[in-house]
């Protein structure tokens, strides 16, 4: 190991995802040095394997479903999804798997990319190691930010590593639809791509261990999902247990009790894990494998140099909250490096609080679910006063302008105490922008009698706050 190069930063970045970039870029920003170490490519999972490809899968299958709801509209649509168009397009916004440009922008930010497999190796030390098996020591001179991110579980289940299943990975870079498709998961992962794949070709089975699809939404949320999924010709199943998998020719065999399911594919989209295991973590006195515990500086318990940023903490594993956790931990780690006082209070610009009760998501199948905050079943879990408002967002003109027979449904959770919104959920077609007026209500804890006077334009479907009021007004 002596015989490694040696190299010294203010801030080393392991992983150069889009968790990664932004801690670099906040640090060089804040005039300190820093260096991304990345084995794979730069950009990470949601440039290549996650949320963009995965979103232009789906959009074309959206975009017609949205002129098909339309009369006048429809009546000009005479074809089917181009399937190859679509994959080409999903791969144009993956630059065909070429990181060139993110390597750019890199060496554009000032920041400095050093490619191969890095661990940590004692306190502020981490060792890359090439594809050529040529070492460089760094040493950070003020932190260590972890940013490896997750990856996919595979389940125990008998046989089922010996199959070639698919990740999240295979599901959203496949060079083509599979005939027929098994999916294990009824999460985000599982329901967006049985969507996917079901309207490019394949047909899908979606096996659900639970009795219900999107577990940790709200239950109206799962229940219009598993319709329209149903609804577009896939098979959905609930309480399924799978115990054994197996490949007959090139056919998958899973088995559940006495059912058997076959396919050409099968998709694992039970959850996710962190990316720790191989990293050094136990040279540091961290169990490998496990989530770091980290504070709401993202600085990991215990080891004031160190800091886990994104997925790679399991507080929200969410591309977003991974941006925003390392704008946060970049600036805790600028400040401490100037001496000043990083730990402040929940709206200190040097912590990360809103992925503990007010994070956005946005689950992209037909219909849309978007989401923030608490879910009525949460605000019970935690013992909060509150009480479920519910209305039919085809209730609104907007709504029935953006869509014929336009079906939907907005739910908010309101404090009874305080009178601010826990949270809310839209589920319709395109509800996806309304969700950043929610986030801001919840987070700003913006008073019900204050939302009075935010007036929705007319006609859009953002008149269904105005409904909601109402509702909340007149008890029902």
């Amino acid at each position: 190991m002596s015989s490694a190069a040696e190299q010294t930063y203010d801030v080393v970045v392991l992983g150069a995802g889009s968790t990664g970039e932004n801690v670099a870029d906040v640090v060089v920003k804040g005039g300190l040095s820093a260096v991304l170490v990345e084995s794979e490519l730069v950009g990470g999972e949601c440039s290549y394997w996650a949320c963009m490809p995965s979103k232009a899968l789906l959009r074309g299958t959206e975009a017609l479903a949205e002129a098909r709801a339309v009369d006048g509209a429809k009546q000009a649509v005479t074809g089917e999804q181009d399937v190859a168009a679509t994959l080409a397009r999903r791969d144009s916004f993956t630059h065909d798997w070429d990181d060139s440009s993110q390597v750019d922008w890199v060496e554009g930010a000032g920041i400095d990319l050093l490619r191969g497999t890095g661990r940590l190796a004692g306190e502020r030390t981490v060792v890359v190691t090439d594809a050529d098996g040529k070492e460089v020591r760094l040493t950070a001179r003020v932190a260590v930010a972890v940013c490896t991110g997750s990856v996919g579980k595979l389940p125990p289940v008998d046989g089922l590593a010996d199959v070639a299943p698919w990740g999240p990975r295979e599901a959203t870079s496949a060079k083509e639809a599979p005939g027929r498709l098994l999916i294990l998961g009824g999460g985000y992962v599982g329901c967006e791509m049985a969507t996917a794949w079901q309207a490019l070709g394949s047909q899908v089975t979606l096996l659900q261990r639970g009795d219900s699809l999107l577990p940790r939404s709200e239950p109206q949320a799962g229940e219009a999902v598993a319709d329209a999924l149903r609804d577009a010709g896939v098979d959905v199943r609930f309480g399924v247990d799978v115990t054994a998998a197996r490949r007959e020719g090139t056919e998958v065999v899973l088995t559940a009790g006495d059912e058997e399911y076959r396919g050409d594919e099968v998709l694992v989209a039970i959850g996710r894990a962190a990316r720790t295991t191989d990293i050094g973590l136990d040279t540091v006195g961290l169990e490998p494998g496990e989530y770091l515990p980290v504070d709401d500086t993202l600085r990991v318990e215990g080891l004031p140099w160190l800091y886990g940023v994104g997925d790679v903490n399991g507080r929200q594993l969410l591309t977003h909250m991974g941006k925003y956790q390392a704008r946060q931990a970049a600036a805790a780690i600028v400040a401490r490096a100037r001496g000043e006082q990083a730990d402040g209070g929940p709206w200190s610009p040097a912590a990360a609080t809103a992925d503990h009760s007010a994070t956005p998501s946005v689950v992209f199948t037909a219909p849309q679910v978007a989401s923030v905050g608490r879910t009525a079943a949460e605000a019970r879990e935690a013992g909060l006063p509150h009480r479920v408002v519910e209305y039919p967002i085809g209730g609104v003109a907007g709504a029935s302008l953006f869509a014929d027979g336009y079906t939907g449904t907005a739910i908010a959770v309101v404090d009874t105490e305080r009178e601010v919104l826990l949270g809310v959920t839209f589920v319709g077609p395109g509800v996806a922008e309304l969700l950043h007026a929610a986030t801001i209500a919840v987070v700003g804890e913006v008073p019900i009698s204050r939302l009075w006077h935010a007036v929705p334009a007319y006609p859009t479907i953002s008149e269904i706050w105005l409904r909601l009021l109402e509702t909340w007004r007149d008890g029902d």
